[in-house]
């Protein structure tokens, strides 16, 4: 199997950073998500590590070997694209049996090497398919085969479910974190979905404009964000932020008016999740008109406007109101977060 380590390693063209000064060790086995939006820098440092990017500085070591003038046929990794990149012209059961043709395996060995990957991904009964005569999760799964079948080191998976609709995203994660589980090999997953991050990860790398801002498990990085960025991309939905000014351990803004906080006073933006709040009768820390409402089938989400921030709590699921209605919602000061009004740096603990 294999460590990876990654030392300070940087990307740049001419004066752009698109990865700065990345430090991580990657343990063998582990299943490292590396998430953010578009353009901070997680596919061109799986890029590095797959060697289809020169790294600008830095080291790459895989079990101790630097691997940084290698070529990718030499790092022994093995990459499941966004596009599946599936040959048109194989069946799926050639596509898969592909890379084994490449790197010289014995022939003798490649039936059975197939058919095993082909059914860790549920395809033996789509092997004499073409790929136009499947559906995008199916071509999923034979890029996953095609990966599984040549027994890599390292698995690197750039955004595999981008392109599928919803419910076989659900089912193709699931087949993931099975499959990564079973298969034991360390891999890199890039994703800009943080679903996707939370439910297959065993650490969490959050990126923004190159940079790294929080490596964690997916439960430290939920808990604790280290910064307003990262409480803002974590959680489905997003970690509510509003502005205002504490004052003798009470923040305030418009509507707003919450007790028993500790941080010092000034300008300050406060989180809570939508599922640490509760709507009540009165007496609520939040008392603002209902902005909209939407039913989600176990919960209703409504959701406020506060200083030009839209702040959700999810009421339960029968709870029926107008727009514009009057709401009051309990926010308990112990699930609030507080970040430095200027840094977004997160405050205490």
């Amino acid at each position: 199997m294999a460590e990876i380590q990654l030392r300070n390693i940087s990307k740049r063209w001419g004066a752009f950073v698109g990865v700065d000064n990345f430090d991580l060790t990657i343990a063998d086995k582990e299943f490292l998500v590396l998430l953010g939006p578009s353009g901070c820098g997680k596919t061109t440092t799986m890029r590095m590590i797959a060697g289809l990017e020169d790294a600008t500085e830095g080291d790459i070591l895989v079990d101790g070997q630097r691997v940084n003038d290698l070529e990718p046929k030499d790092r022994d990794v093995a990459m499941v694209f966004q596009s599946y990149a599936l040959y048109p012209n194989l069946n799926v059961y050639e596509n898969i049996r592909f890379p084994l043709r490449v790197r010289g395996i014995d022939p003798s060995t490649h039936d059975e090497k197939v058919r095993r990957a082909s059914a860790m991904v549920e395809l033996d009964e789509f092997l004499h398919r073409k790929p136009a005569e499947l559906s995008g999760g199916q071509r999923q799964r034979v890029a996953l085969a095609r990966a599984i079948v040549r027994e890599p080191n390292v698995f690197l998976m750039d955004e595999p479910l981008s392109n599928l609709d919803a419910k076989l995203r659900v089912s193709t994660r699931a087949q993931i974190k099975n499959l990564s589980h079973e298969l034991a090999v360390t891999t890199v997953y890039v994703t800009h979905d943080q679903i996707e991050a939370m439910t297959l990860a065993d650490r969490v790398v959050v990126m923004k404009q190159g940079v790294v801002q929080q490596v964690g498990s997916p439960t430290e990085i939920y808990d604790k964000p280290a910064n307003d960025f990262v409480a803002s991309f974590i959680g489905s939905p997003a970690m509510n932020l509003m502005s205002g000014v504490m004052s003798g351990g009470t923040f305030s803004t418009e509507y707003t008016e919450i007790q028993n906080l500790s941080a010092p006073d000034g300008p300050v933006t406060l989180g809570f999740r939508a599922e640490d709040a509760q709507v009540v009768d009165s007496g609520g820390q939040i008392n603002a008109p209902i902005y909209t409402m939407e039913l989600l089938g176990d919960a209703t989400m409504v959701t406020v406007r506060i200083g030009g921030a839209l702040v959700s709590v999810k009421a339960d699921k029968s709870y029926r109101a107008e727009i514009e209605d009057m709401v009051s919602i309990h926010v308990p000061s112990e699930q609030c977060h507080l970040f430095d009004a200027q840094t977004g740096a997160r405050l205490g603990d």
